[in-house]
């Protein structure tokens, strides 16, 4: 029985009543309609005559509802990345909301709904495959019936589009509301191709060599679409045992893959066909996989945006998270077997309490833990290692190991990382990697010669920079492992002797680097430059300079909409019809006098400029100039700072799910405004934003928060 995959060509007819969703390539197949303006679906014999438009599109994303309308999103452009195995990996390129109403109503709101919707997906890294399943690991795709949907393989973490798919998936269970002339009600199979998995996350595949032995090389990371979000709005762990920011990263090696060469599958790069110019033909096809994986510290904590560099640090009780971090580890275990949790945030200053609580948390999940701590010239605590002194539950399948990254690498010694290479050596080994062949035969079965055993998890205080160097050079080592162990190098020979191939290796994976940063934080990876040349150069360091000056004004002023974007694309905030031509959601309710303060002082300024630029008279008086650009300069340090003295009032908070701290954080300020002998009177209480039940929660988690 063959695999049920999504349709590579769909027709959109657009009448009045209805959406009809076709594919040429598939006559005999049912048409998906979507009535409109009510959004049920049905299912039709044959082709749905009498549309006014019909255009071309590459895919359905899935339906949204939001306040006003319903809306089915569509991809309208989708770009060849590669192939895998011979099956082509595209990206989202575009997209188009289709509204179900024939003529859409406006409203602010719901124009400020679209708008971060479309702006996301614009930005987002989007793949999708009609015939490979991109979201699964090959590790997990040998394990899985090839002949079930694509939709129902995919990995429910990393099916980014799952929220707004929902209503297909409802309907093709028989859970819909519509009717239709094939089906009246039960399963509905015949929607299976209509629904398409989509990634979030990074792709790159390359043709490449190694010593001459032609191979397809290829990383792919994955991001979770459970508690995703923005750098400072999304931290440590949920309820659910969901945590932020995190990401599996898969390095993948296929030998002899003579169905993936081509240009047709690179875009043009122009690379050589991997067998017909390595003379593999005929070869079995081996597939070389290894996985990683990254996330917040898995406790519940939070970093307090007030307009400083460096916000204020809240950790929550330890013991209070237990319960979720339990949740967390033992999914962890259950798809991935050991866990070695390596932590690389810093062991003094105000790092050092969440490494703490990192370390307690362990300390209570496993049976006897025993401790291991190791110094040297450079820190006292060098290594510290926790690990059960003998294996009772499941969580004795986890093993800690902090290193001192910060102090080890200061000045610039990047090579020392390899300390901690040094440490996990041994598990590297004894856990390994996956290795599997294909089966003789079009079935897409695999013999699974090995299994990777145990997983790498990586944090520092973001799972960004530091995870991103000491991630790919676990990636590196193990590569080598696996190239030794196929006879292409010999033991004792690394990969990174090829010079050409390690070129390629550092800058795929600084290209990880930078997409896994900028999805979370706004910006480009920092110390890039040493996972692309091997060395730490002035232009890198400027490059990071750039780029920290980048997340603070976008962590600050531009993450609100964009974790906003977030919650509404994955069904995490459902908008709400009621309460139409009320109060705004996303109006600004600050008291007009601090809404100003930020103008006074742009303009103040903007007065400065002019004025010491302005040319004057010999015999002009002087002192009329010099008097306004002396209230201009007093005005601007007086606004100055009181922005800087209420920071929280000028934070571009979430407005869809209200932050507790945020909430509580912005209290705190308005009450110390209002209190003001000079300013204070200026406010009235009316004024105050934030009333809900969500401020007795936040007042509430503040007392149980350690400050």
């Amino acid at each position: 029985m063959a695999a049920v995959l999504p349709y590579r060509d769909i027709n959109v007819h657009s009448s009045p009543s209805h959406y009809a969703f076709s594919s040429p390539s598939s006559p005999s197949a049912p048409t998906l309609v979507v009535e409109r303006p009510s959004g049920d679906l049905r299912l039709h014999d044959g082709k749905l005559l009498g549309s006014k438009r019909v255009s071309s599109i590459a895919g359905i994303l899935g339906m949204i509802k939001l306040r006003l309308d319903k809306y089915v999103i569509v991809i309208t452009k989708a770009q060849p990345m590669g192939r895998i195995k011979g099956h082509m990996i595209y990206r989202v390129i575009s997209t188009e909301f289709l509204p179900l109403r024939e003529r859409p109503l406006h409203d602010p709101d719901e124009d400020t709904y679209l708008a971060l919707l479309k702006g996301l997906l614009k930005t987002s890294p989007l793949y999708f495959s009609y015939s490979f399943d991109i979201t699964n690991t090959f590790q997990r795709q040998a394990h899985l019936e090839q002949t079930t949907p694509l939709w129902k393989r995919a990995d429910d973490r990393f099916f980014w589009n799952r929220f707004i798919s929902s209503d297909l998936i409802d309907f093709r269970g028989g859970l819909g509301g519509g009717y239709g002339h094939r089906h009246s009600a039960g399963q509905q199979p015949e929607v299976d191709p209509y629904i398409l998995p989509v990634m979030f996350g990074m792709m790159e595949i390359k043709n490449t060599s190694i010593k001459g032995n032609p191979l397809t090389f290829i990383l792919i990371t994955r991001r979770s679409r459970l508690r995703a979000g923005t750098r400072y709005f999304s931290r440590g762990i949920d309820d659910n045992g969901n945590v932020s920011n995190f990401n599996e990263t898969e390095q993948i090696v296929i030998l002899n893959d003579n169905a993936s060469g081509g240009t047709g599958g690179f875009a043009g790069n122009g690379s050589f066909s991997n067998g017909t110019a390595g003379g593999n033909v005929g070869k079995e096809v081996q597939v070389l996989a290894y996985v990683q994986t990254r996330g917040s510290v898995p406790v519940y904590w939070a970093e307090v945006n007030t307009l400083k560099y460096t916000p204020k640090l809240q950790i929550r009780g330890v013991e209070s998270a237990v319960a979720s971090a339990k949740k967390h580890f033992s999914e962890q275990i259950r798809l991935y077997g050991d866990n070695w949790l390596i932590n690389l945030v810093n062991q003094k200053g105000r790092e050092q309490r969440v490494k703490e609580a990192y370390e307690k948390m362990v300390k209570i999940l496993v049976s006897s833990p025993t401790e291991n701590v190791q110094g040297d010239r450079i820190t006292t605590e060098k290594f510290h290692i926790v690990e059960p002194s003998q294996a009772q539950t499941n969580f004795d399948r986890l093993n800690y190991i902090y290193f001192d990254f910060h102090n080890e690498t200061k000045g610039l010694r990047w090579d020392r990382a390899k300390l901690l290479l040094n440490k996990l050596e041994e598990p590297l080994l004894q856990h390994g990697y996956f290795r599997g062949v294909d089966m003789p035969g079009d079935t897409g079965r695999v013999e699974v010669r090995r299994h990777q055993t145990a997983v790498v998890r990586t944090n520092c205080m973001d799972c960004l920079d530091r995870t991103n160097v000491v991630q790919s050079m676990l990636g590196r080592h193990m590569l080598s492992r696996m190239l030794i162990d196929l006879g292409i190098l010999r033991e004792g020979e690394a990969a990174e002797e090829d010079a050409a191939f390690e070129f390629l290796f550092r800058n795929m994976w600084a290209d990880n680097a930078d997409v896994v940063s900028r999805s979370y934080s706004g910006t480009g990876a920092l110390k890039t430059d040493f996972t692309r040349t091997g060395n730490r150069t002035k232009a890198g360091a400027m490059q990071d300079l750039n780029n920290s000056v980048t997340r603070y004004v976008k962590n600050n002023f531009a993450d609100g909409p964009r974790q906003d974007a977030f919650d509404l694309f994955l069904g995490t905030y459902l908008p709400s019809g009621e309460g139409i031509g009320g109060q705004l959601l996303f109006a600004d309710r600050r008291p007009l006098f601090i809404q100003a303060i930020p103008y006074m002082l742009a303009f103040s300024l903007f007065f400065l400029f002019v004025g010491s630029l302005t040319h004057r008279a010999p015999d002009a008086m002087r002192w009329p100039l010099w008097g306004l650009m002396l209230l201009s300069l007093g005005v601007a340090l007086v606004c100055g700072n009181f922005i800087a003295a209420n920071g929280a009032l000028y934070v571009n908070w979430p407005k869809l799910n209200r932050l507790p701290w945020a909430i509580e954080s912005y209290q705190d300020a308005m009450a110390k405004f209002q209190h003001h002998p000079v300013v204070g009177p200026l406010v009235g209480t009316r004024h105050e934003r934030g009333k809900s039940d969500a401020r007795l929660l936040g007042l509430e988690e503040g007392k149980k928060r350690i400050e």
